[in-house]
């Protein structure tokens, strides 16, 4: 595939039992729909366990993020299941690290969406949501949502949020709705053409 002359969208996530992992492979989907590169990226565990320490490389999926990734991007997508009404603790000790990028402003005025899984209807995705925007605010990223222009939102049973796509995970089901897989994909759709206007509107890209 050719991809426009863009950086590509940077999907980072964390995933225990599959679901979070699902709908960031969908999102990836919706971005290079329209042509814009998608790379995927997970975040490791964390433990509290002194001496304890996580292998450099996954065993299995997507490499794990790094620093250098979120430079090189020109979006980011973020996905951790919910916890609590909030995100897991290893997407928070992963942002906890982006100290950095925030005084440099090397995310400023880049677009970015936010996405969940939970296993229960009401488990506190929209919580969850609302927690990863506000340090993606922090850095100065453009919030990208899911508009009620997209049909599956006024009709959904399952996951939908107009903060960012969800995933209702009962019994552990890693497969996505046909409505969730279809806001997932629009969800990347609409953060690629955010960021191909974006990175144009700046005169890096003609």
């Amino acid at each position: 595939m050719s991809y426009s002359n863009i950086p590509p969208i940077l999907i980072v996530f964390y995933s225990v039992h599959g679901s979070t992992r699902a709908l960031a492979e969908a999102i990836a989907q919706g971005v290079e729909s329209i042509g814009v590169e998608a790379i995927l990226r997970q975040v490791p565990r964390v433990s509290d366990n002194i001496g304890q320490h996580q292998d450099s490389v996954p065993e299995t999926g997507a490499p794990y993020v790094t620093m250098d990734d979120l430079a090189h991007c020109s979006g980011l997508a973020l996905g951790s299941p919910t916890r609590f009404g909030n995100m897991a603790a290893p997407m928070k000790y992963f942002l906890d690290q982006t100290a950095t990028q925030w005084l440099n402003g090397s995310l400023i005025d880049k677009p970015a969406c936010v996405f969940t899984s939970s296993s229960s209807m009401h488990g506190g995705q929209e919580a969850t949501l609302l927690s990863m925007q506000i340090p993606l605010l922090h850095h100065g990223m453009v919030i990208c949502g899911l508009p009620y222009s997209n049909s599956a939102l006024h009709t959904t049973v399952t996951g939908g949020s107009p903060y960012g796509v969800t995933h209702v995970s009962i019994d552990n089901t890693q497969t996505l709705s046909t409505d969730e897989l279809v806001l997932a994909r629009s969800q990347g759709e609409r953060l690629a053409t955010l960021a191909r206007k974006l990175y144009k509107d700046e005169g890096k890209s003609q």
